[in-house]
C-alpha cells in the first residue's frame, strides 16, 4: 500500500504579530507525507533535504511519523525555507528561499500510488522531471494525486501555474485544490461548477473553500460539506491535511475510480478530510492528526 510523495521539504519560519519567529517543518509534499503516515498509510517522501540543522529537524520529523525519506541528489547545504507571516485571523502569507533541482526521481511503478504538487511541479529545473514522472506513473497504471497549491510568491505568473495544471491534471485521478488556487487557475468559475466540470475528465476532484466548507465531485456524483466547527490557531498545513486524509480514505477503499463513488460516499470522504484539516487548524504550524484523533 506504499504511497510515494514527491516534492519540496522545507522549514516554515512562522512570524506571529508581536512574537519571535518560530520554525516549523513544512512544505506541501512534506506535510502530505506526514499526514498520510500518521493515518497509517506507509509513505515514502522523495525530497531534497539539506545538511544543516533545519535538515536535521526535517529528518527527525519524518522519522517520528514513520515516513521513509528517499533523499534526492544533489544534497543542498541549506534546507529550503518559507517565511510565513500570520495575520490576526490566522491566515498566512509566504516568502520562499528554496532549491528544487533533483537529478533523478524514483520509479513510480514501485508504489501503489503517487502524489505530486505545489512548488515541486512548478519550480524549474525539477518541475520538468516531475512532469515526466507523472506521465510515467500514468503509463504504468499507478494512480496519481495532484494538488497545485499555487504559490504566486515563488512563481508570480498565473500562466505558468495554468500550464503546469494542463500538463499534470490529465494524468491525475485525484485532484484537490483550494478556492484560491481555483481563482488563479480558472478565474470567475464557481468552485462547485469547476469541481463538476473537472471531475468529468479527472476522476475525484475536491475544492476546499475555507469558512464555506468544501465541494467534491467524481463522475456525475457531487457533494458539498460545511466547515468543521473549530477554533483556528492558524491555517498552515490545513489543505495538506485535507489532501492526506483524502488519500488515506482512497487507499482504504482501494483507490476508487470516478464512476465508483456516489454522493453519500463523496460526503463521507469530504467530511473525513475536513475533520483532518480542522484539527490541523486548531494547533500551531502544520501538525496533521493521527488516526486515533479522527476515530469517533
Amino acid at each position: 500500500m506504499t504511497v510515494l510523495v514527491v516534492g519540496e521539504a522545507l522549514v516554515d519560519v512562522v512570524r506571529r504579530p508581536g512574537e519571535p519567529p518560530e520554525p516549523h517543518a513544512g512544505g506541501s509534499p512534506f506535510n502530505v507525507a506526514i499526514g498520510l503516515a500518521r493515518l497509517d498509510v506507509p509513505t515514502v517522501l522523495a525530497a531534497q533535504v539539506g545538511t544543516d540543522r533545519y535538515g536535521d529537524g526535517l529528518r527527525w520529523e519524518l522519522d517520528d511519523s514513520a515516513v521513509t525519506l528517499a533523499a534526492l541528489a544533489p544534497t543542498p547545504e541549506q534546507t529550503s525555507t518559507a517565511n510565513a507571516t500570520l495575520a490576526e485571523d490566522g491566515s498566512a502569507t509566504y516568502a520562499f528561499d528554496l532549491t528544487w533541482d533533483p537529478a533523478q526521481l524514483p520509479d513510480p511503478g514501485a508504489f501503489e500510488a503517487v502524489h505530486v504538487g505545489s512548488l515541486g511541479t512548478a519550480l524549474e529545473p525539477g518541475a520538468t522531471l516531475v512532469a515526466d514522472f507523472v506521465l510515467g506513473a500514468d503509463a504504468q497504471g499507478v494512480p496519481v494525486s495532484y494538488d497545485p497549491n499555487v504559490r504566486l510568491a515563488v512563481e508570480p505568473d498565473p500562466a505558468v501555474w495554468r500550464r503546469v495544471f494542463e500538463a499534470i491534471a490529465p494524468h491525475a485521478s485525484i485532484i484537490k485544490m483550494s478556492d484560491e488556487d481555483a481563482a488563479t487557475l480558472f478565474p470567475a468559475e464557481p468552485p462547485a461548477d469547476l469541481a463538476r466540470r473537472l471531475a468529468a475528465d479527472h476522476g475525484i476532484v475536491a475544492i476546499t473553500c475555507g469558512s464555506e466548507g468544501a465541494v467534491i465531485a467524481a463522475g456525475t456524483a457531487f457533494a458539498s460539506v460545511p466547515p468543521a466547527d473549530v477554533r483556528v490557531v492558524d491555517t498552515i498545513g490545513a489543505g495538506d491535511s485535507f489532501m492526506a486524509a483524502m488519500l488515506a480514505w482512497c487507499a482504504t477503499y482501494d483507490w476508487p475510480g470516478a464512476g465508483e463513488l456516489d454522493a453519500t460516499e463523496l460526503t463521507d470522504l469530504a467530511l473525513y478530510a475536513s475533520s483532518a484539516a480542522a484539527i490541523t487548524c486548531s494547533r500551531p504550524g502544520a501538525d496533521p492528526p493521527r488516526t486515533a484523533e479522527l476515530t469517533p
